[in-house]
């Protein structure tokens, strides 16, 4: 496994020596050699960089977290640990001739990759625009993400969804100073939860506004709970920590769509691996005028709009 650097290490190794300290003084300063030690709390602030973790030390972080989801949503959950495929690099497309704006995608996300109901997180947001305007999808953030017309398409507006664009050359992991989130070989950018200290740099950082912070406890009612999950994915998540998109880690490794894929009624998103030839998207690039946002900064997001009607 890759290393972490010691510069981030050591940076870890700091806030947890100040969450402990912490912890310390909320119980009356008692030692760490009691009931504190055995906390699932301690075992948090203690835990190694999933990079660094050996197959033992995962296996029992995924029964700590197993248990903790067991004893919250009186569900059993599975976890998964699974790592990149080989020979496979993931990416996405979407037909804006296509997209009538129905937010399908923005739900059908929500539900299956646990974010809070309340308050709420999106990690994809739709834009509105004029249907003449569609030149200023350059600045994407100038369009109207709070329109509302219900499930039917509007008449002479168009639609741009935004989510993480999954970068070659993402701004987000320069940022973070504890290596909390990196980019994986298949080409998804994954956020250790338990090494995010909540500065929010990657979000400054992120040209996309693609990443989310937890300024509360989230909050999913049990049964609407997915207990289906991905350690770097959609487990749930904890006050204080950034989200966003992992191109639904827990199916896409296990060789299934992203749920937003499957939830559009007309078929405008497309996914799959980009070092397939034959793959759709590589067809998809091949054969359609496809361009990404931003592509002047030299993030090279994995993530391609088209419009089909072109050739």
């Amino acid at each position: 496994m890759k290393k972490v650097p010691k510069s981030a290490m050591s940076r870890r190794t700091f806030m947890k020596g100040a969450g402990i300290a912490g912890a310390s003084l909320a119980i009356g300063g008692c030692n760490l050699g009691g009931k504190l030690l055995n906390s699932d709390l301690l075992a948090e602030y203690l835990q190694s960089h999933f990079q660094e973790m050996t197959p033992e030390e995962i296996e029992h972080v995924r029964e700590r977290l197993l248990k903790q989801y067991k004893k919250k949503y009186g569900r059993d959950f599975v976890l998964g640990t699974e790592g990149p495929l080989p020979g496979v690099l993931f990416a996405y497309g979407l037909d804006l001739s296509r997209c009538i704006g129905c937010r399908r995608c923005v739900y059908a996300c929500v539900a299956e990759n646990n974010q809070s109901r309340d308050p709420q997180m999106h990690w994809i947001r739709v834009f509105e625009f004029k249907r003449e305007d569609t030149i200023r999808w350059i600045n994407f953030e100038q369009g109207n993400p709070f329109f509302d017309h219900g499930l039917q398409p509007a008449k002479d507006k168009v639609y741009l969804p935004v989510a993480c664009m999954q970068c070659e050359n993402p701004e987000c992991v320069r940022a973070c100073p504890t290596n909390a989130t990196w980019k994986d070989p298949d080409g998804i950018v994954v956020i250790d939860y338990n090494w995010c200290i909540g500065c929010r740099y990657c979000m400054t950082a992120c040209p996309y506004g693609a990443r989310y912070f937890n300024w509360d406890e989230p909050k999913i009612p049990a049964d609407e709970v997915n207990p289906k999950t991905h350690y770097l994915g959609n487990r749930p998540r904890m006050h204080g920590v950034v989200e966003k998109c992992t191109f639904c880690i827990h199916r896409t490794r296990q060789g299934r769509y992203p749920a937003c894929v499957e939830a559009c009624p007309v078929g405008a998103r497309k996914f799959g691996n980009f070092l397939d030839p034959d793959s759709e998207i590589q067809q998809l690039i091949k054969r359609k005028r496809t361009f990404v946002l931003k592509a002047e900064i030299g993030t090279k997001p994995k993530f391609f709009y088209f419009y089909s009607f072109y050739g």
